[in-house]
C-alpha cells in the first residue's frame, strides 16, 4: 500500500508540481495510520526527495523564474520556522489530535482558491512583487505546521497572480518546494520525527512515478488536471477534519475527572463536600 501511495504522489508531483505534502500528509494519518507528527516529517522528505528529481527538468527547460522564486523564499522560510516550532508544542500536549484538524481545515481551505476565479490577477505580481514575500509568509507556516502549501499554495499563488506560464509556474514552484523540504527535512529530521521505514517503501514507488510524471508533463493539461488534484485535497481535507474532531473529542472526554463517588463509613453512604 505505501508503494502505491507514494507513486501515485510522486506521479501528481512530475505533472503538476503539487500533491507532495498535500496527498502525504492524509494519507500516511488515513491509511497509514502514523502521527500528525511523524507524517508531517516523513511527508517532508518525501516530497523533497521527488522535487530534487524532478528539477532538473524544468532547469534544463528554463521554467524557472529566478526572481519570483527569491521573493518567494524571502518570506516562507521564516514562516517555515514559526510553523514547525508550532507544530512541535501542540504536539506534546493533550491537543495533539487538533493537529490532524488544523491539517485538514488548512488543506480544505488551501485547496479551494483554486476555484475562486473571481480572486485571479495574472499582473499582480509584476506590479507589486515587492509583496510576494508577505504572501508567502502564510506559506512556510503552513509548510511547517502540515508540509504542505508549499506545492498547492505556490501553485495558486503563481497561477492566478503572475503572468507566468503554466510550466514556469510548476518549475518554479517545484524549486520553492525544494527548498522549503530541505529545511524542513533537517528540523524534523533533529526531532526525530521521520518513520524510516515508510519513507523507503514511499520512494520505492514513488521515485520511477516522478520520473514518469516528468516526461509527460507537457502532455498533460495542467490546468484540468489540477482541479481534479484540487478536488481530490478538499475531500482529503474533509476525512482529516472528521476523523481528528473525533479523536479529539474522546480524549478530552477520557481526560475529565470521574464523578465523585459516595465516602461509606461504618456501613454507611456519605456525600463528599
Amino acid at each position: 500500500m505505501n508503494f502505491v501511495i507514494g507513486a501515485a504522489i510522486a506521479l501528481a508531483v512530475g505533472l503538476t508540481g503539487i500533491g507532495g505534502g498535500s496527498f502525504t500528509v492524509p494519507a500516511l494519518v488515513l491509511i497509514v495510520g502514523l502521527s500528525a507528527d511523524a507524517s508531517v516529517g516523513t511527508a517532508f522528505v518525501f516530497a523533497g526527495v521527488l522535487r530534487l528529481i524532478a528539477s532538473p527538468f524544468y532547469l534544463a527547460g528554463r521554467h524557472v523564474h529566478g526572481r519570483y522564486l527569491w521573493l518567494m523564499l524571502q518570506g516562507a522560510a521564516p514562516g517555515l520556522l514559526i510553523g514547525t516550532i508550532f507544530l512541535r508544542m501542540m504536539s506534546k500536549s493533550t491537543w495533539s489530535p487538533a493537529i490532524v484538524v488544523i491539517l485538514g481545515i488548512l488543506l480544505t481551505a488551501s485547496s479551494s482558491i483554486t476555484f475562486i476565479k473571481k480572486a485571479q490577477n495574472q499582473n499582480f505580481a509584476r506590479k507589486n512583487s515587492k509583496w510576494l514575500p508577505w504572501l508567502a509568509l502564510p506559506i512556510g507556516v503552513e509548510a511547517g505546521f502540515s508540509s504542505a502549501g508549499a506545492g498547492a499554495l505556490g501553485t495558486v499563488l503563481l497561477l492566478n497572480y503572475s503572468e507566468m506560464s503554466a510550466p514556469e509556474v510548476v518549475g518554479t514552484d517545484i524549486l520553492f518546494g525544494l527548498v522549503l523540504a530541505v529545511i524542513g527535512s533537517a528540523i524534523q529530521w533533529k526531532f526525530g520525527a521521520i518513520n524510516g521505514t515508510v519513507l523507503v517503501q514511499l520512494l520505492a514507488g514513488g521515485v520511477p512515478a516522478v520520473l514518469l510524471g516528468c516526461l509527460f508533463a507537457k502532455k498533460v493539461p495542467a490546468r484540468k488536471l489540477k482541479l481534479v488534484i484540487a478536488t481530490i485535497a478538499i475531500f482529503a481535507g474533509v476525512q482529516l477534519i472528521w476523523n481528528g474532531s473525533r479523536t479529539l473529542v474522546a480524549r478530552l472526554n477520557s481526560a475529565q475527572p470521574a464523578p465523585a463517588a459516595a465516602i461509606t463509613v461504618s456501613g454507611q453512604a456519605r456525600q463528599p463536600n
